[in-house]
């Protein structure tokens, strides 16, 4: 992945990659880039911060759509608890959206502050607003419930992995 990239005229700098392993058996599923203003090790810091960042996927092979769809919505009752409820509608949304991914696949989840979240992928594209579904969405790879902690290290700008 790129050091930086400019997300509508701001530069961000990459804060560090991850691997996202699933299964017992460590299965590669995708490596994540997590882009900043500036660097941080700090998860929730970056999940709450109104600034604007980005995190690019690339899959290493191919995920269904109801397969993506369960992972986000398991990861955002996760990172969010109590206030999943005034989110549901939409990740609901997100999760309606998504595309089937395969291997080669890029996904794009870039906020900024006052416009929402803009995920998308070579097929298709949406924007959801709210700071507070930014925060969740972000607290999925950088909260306390990551889906695998090398993930939330790599992020984080230790090893990826």
């Amino acid at each position: 992945m790129p050091d930086q990239v400019n997300f509508e005229g701001t530069k961000l700098v990459l804060n560090g990659m991850g691997l996202r392993e699933a299964t017992v058996f460590n299965v590669n599923v995708y490596v994540a880039g997590l882009y900043l203003l500036q660097r941080s090790t700090d998860g929730e810091k970056i999940a709450s911060a109104e600034e604007p960042k980005q995190m690019r996927i690339q899959f290493l092979r191919n995920v269904s759509k109801s397969d993506m769809a369960e992972a986000i919505q398991k990861g955002f009752e996760r990172a969010t608890g109590e206030s999943y409820g005034k989110l549901k509608a939409r990740v609901e949304r997100l999760m309606a959206a998504l595309p089937e991914f395969k291997t080669g696949d890029r996904f794009t989840i870039s906020y900024r502050p006052g416009n929402g979240v803009q995920l998308k992928s070579s097929t298709a594209s949406t924007t959801i607003e709210g700071a507070d579904f930014a925060r969740g969405l972000f607290l999925i790879w950088l909260g306390k419930h990551p889906p695998n902690s090398g993930l939330k290290k790599g992020l984080l700008g230790g090893e990826c992995g």
